[in-house]
């Protein structure tokens, strides 16, 4: 089924609309989850968590595309699952180490609107990766965005690992300059 019929069910508030979407991006919503909390039980809840979310929020918004509004809900719900629980209590793993190599670079402080703050740092890095060669902008989001190992992007690139590594810190460096020149406090 189309992304638009599955949208339209969840305006009509048909149940089958969670199914649907269940059938054609389950998979996809368990990866996201899957490679943030690297648990597989963890991962089907916050998948289930996603459909519910989506229920509660159509109507009255229409999301275009689906896919990353459904990857957008599912990885904000698995970061907050993975830091409520597994922060501080179950050590690092690459969601950490991924989220710890960003802290230098982009600030923790939120202004009074923090959702106005959040918005214009979203845009303000979205602006940046598109100043990046192809490569470059491709391991940094793979990196960040999908926490995939350094081990895992050497391996998709065809590059040593310390290539892979000093490429995220040049770039990491790049990005706090530019967040800098933004007047980001950093």
């Amino acid at each position: 089924m189309d992304d638009e019929k599955i949208i339209a069910l969840y305006w009509a508030r048909q149940e089958k609309a969670i199914s649907e979407t269940k059938k054609k991006y389950g998979r996809y919503c368990y990866s996201v989850a899957y490679r943030i909390l690297r648990n597989e039980q963890d991962a089907e809840e916050c998948e289930n968590d996603t459909y519910l979310d989506v229920w509660n929020m159509i109507p009255p918004i229409k999301p275009k595309p689906f896919s990353t509004f459904l990857g957008t809900i599912t990885r904000r719900i698995s970061l907050d699952r993975f830091r409520k629980y597994y922060a501080e209590k179950r050590g690092s793993g690459e969601t950490a180490l991924s989220l710890h190599e960003l802290e230098e670079c982009i600030s923790n402080g939120k202004s009074l609107d923090e959702e106005m703050e959040e918005k214009m740092l979203a845009g303000a890095i979205s602006d940046f990766l598109r100043t990046l060669p192809e490569t470059e902008a491709s391991v940094f989001i793979h990196r960040y965005w999908h926490f995939r190992s350094v081990a895992e992007i050497a391996k998709l690139y065809g590059f040593g690992e310390s290539k892979v590594k000093m490429m995220l810190k040049r770039t990491r460096e790049k990005l706090r300059l530019y967040l800098e020149s933004e007047g980001f406090l950093i």
